[in-house]
């Protein structure tokens, strides 16, 4: 058995049992070995920000990490953008990286570069394998490491003749780690600010926005009058009828800064205290009041629901019904396409647990209230702000659950990042409807070009937000790809193309144009 081989059996025996890849010349044996080994599923992107988005997807939904496989320092590279989305989402996954036989590096061919120190700055743990007896053993750690909670990057980077040396076989893999237990202190800390009767907001974020986090949130947010909100971008929410509904912290300083007045406390369940997005000249970067406390619950890495569940018992919350989501489901939209009736006729047409990706930006910025009532589903968004996530991401969770209906909501500048992860939901039959909302501009850059106070801008700045001229026929660049899809212009012809791409085995394309 040679290194890679080892590696393999390594990665499925710890039951990472996916490996979303883009490989190259050095990586051809860790090929082979995919081939030779049985229980690994084996999904090509022609991207690697496809493969490394893909990844995050799928540990969101599957609660595991996946593997992926890159070529060399230009190969991470360009899967890095996704790796840091993964990582503010604090997605898990064992990244395998090729790299040149350990005796050529010293010669400098083209594609050498530091690969460790591409590496290190989204990576949690990082190493070069040395030779091929090691292999498995750092194969081990790497999958341990991307286990530890609440999940983490690891970067495996295996020279080509440690991958084709013999080896001793593959190692065995620890058990996951279970989250840190929450402080009593915390707890009790908590409870005081809630007790107070001062203005207090419970802020959510992790396994915490999950329907069973979210019931006991309720629950002590209905006894002691606190408010409830989740940050502003959250990597899985589990909404819908029969759930309690959250509402979040908004992009819009200004809109934020209304919505956090009056505070003076901040319960933070795995979240960290709101800031804006960016800094614009003359707005605060702090969206909370100045004489407002933050006060830690839960981390990241600790256990959310036992910390609510603590809580929930330390302000005798346990049999207070939570405001669960009882509104009627809206109806489809007519007429005139707008934000507002997108949202209506997606909060109408969603199937009973699907999977919504979304990374429709400004056209989107409405669709979480409408969609509230709508049948139970998970709505997973875009925590780092490096766009072009919403295809790989759509792609990654129709892998991990085959099962569920997959929707995209999606930007039209922000898909031409990472197009080509339509070619592999076609290629593996993925579960996904992608709604294309095709204004052909980056409509947040125009906007951003005023907050920031930038002047009067020009043609040749409005030029460089401007994705039309010429406009990208996104039903024909679909069909190219292998995916079928329709154009619409009206709410009618929406209502009626997303039940059709709902009902359609496979994936689906509706361009919507704006």
């Amino acid at each position: 058995m040679n290194g890679a081989e080892s590696l393999v059996r390594t990665l499925v025996g710890g039951g990472v049992n996916v490996c979303f890849t883009n490989p190259g010349t050095s990586e051809m044996h860790f090929v082979a070995a995919l081939d030779r080994v049985d229980g690994m599923r084996c999904v090509l992107g022609l991207f690697e920000g496809v493969v490394t988005g893909a990844a995050d997807g799928y540990y969101r939904m599957a609660d595991k990490p996946a593997a992926t496989l890159l070529h060399l320092g230009p190969g991470l590279s360009n899967g890095l953008a996704n790796i840091h989305n993964a990582n503010k989402a604090m997605s898990g996954m064992v990244n395998i990286v090729g790299d040149h036989a350990t005796y050529h590096r010293q010669y400098d061919a083209p594609l050498t570069s530091d690969i460790e120190g591409l590496a290190r700055p989204l990576s949690h743990w990082v190493k070069t394998s040395p030779n091929a007896m090691s292999v498995a053993g750092d194969g081990a750690l790497a999958i341990q490491a991307a286990r530890q909670p609440p999940g983490k990057i690891a970067t495996l980077i295996l020279p080509a003749d440690t991958a084709w040396n013999d080896s001793s076989g593959p190692a065995n893999v620890p058990p996951p780690e279970k989250p840190a237990a929450p402080s009593s202190d915390a707890v009790d800390a908590a409870a005081r600010v809630l007790r107070s009767g001062e203005p207090t907001l419970i802020l959510l974020t992790g396994r915490a926005v999950r329907a069973e986090g979210l019931a006991l949130a309720g629950k002590i947010a209905a006894k002691t009058g606190a408010r409830l909100s989740a940050q502003g971008s959250n990597a899985r929410t589990q909404r819908g009828r029969g759930r309690v509904s959250v509402e979040r912290i908004p992009y819009v300083v200004d809109q934020a800064l209304r919505v956090l007045a009056g505070l003076k406390h901040i319960i933070l369940v795995g979240a960290k205290m709101p800031v804006a997005f960016f800094a614009y000249p003359n707005k605060p970067s702090k969206l909370y009041p100045e004489d407002c406390r933050g006060h830690v619950l839960a981390r990241p890495e600790e256990d959310q629901i036992a910390a609510l569940e603590m809580l929930c018992e330390a302000v005798d919350a346990r049999r207070t019904p939570p405001p669960v989501t009882n509104d009627d489901k809206p109806r489809p939209a007519a007429g005139a396409i707008t934000s507002e009736a997108l949202g209506q006729s997606i909060g109408a047409l969603l199937p009973e647990n699907a999977i919504v990706a979304d990374e429709a930006v400004t056209t989107g910025r409405g669709f979480f209230a409408p969609t509230k009532a709508a049948a139970p589903h998970d709505w997973l968004s875009n925590m780092g702000g490096s766009i072009g996530l919403g295809p790989p991401l759509a792609t990654g969770a129709a892998v991990a659950c085959p099962d569920r209906k997959v929707v995209g909501l999606q930007a039209d500048g922000s898909a031409m990042y990472t197009v080509q992860a339509l070619w592999t939901q076609a290629r593996e039959g993925l579960d996904v409807t992608t709604v294309l909302f095709s204004n052909r501009v980056y409509q947040i850059l125009k906007g951003e070009l005023a907050n920031v106070g930038a002047g009067n801008p020009g043609r040749k700045a409005l030029d460089m937000l401007d994705i039309g001229h010429p406009d990208i026929d996104w039903v024909g660049l679909a069909k190219s790809l292998g995916v079928p899809g329709a154009r619409v212009t009206d709410m009618e012809g929406f209502n009626r193309r997303f039940a059709e791409g709902l009902a359609t085995p496979g994936p689906y394309l509706v361009e919507v144009v704006l």
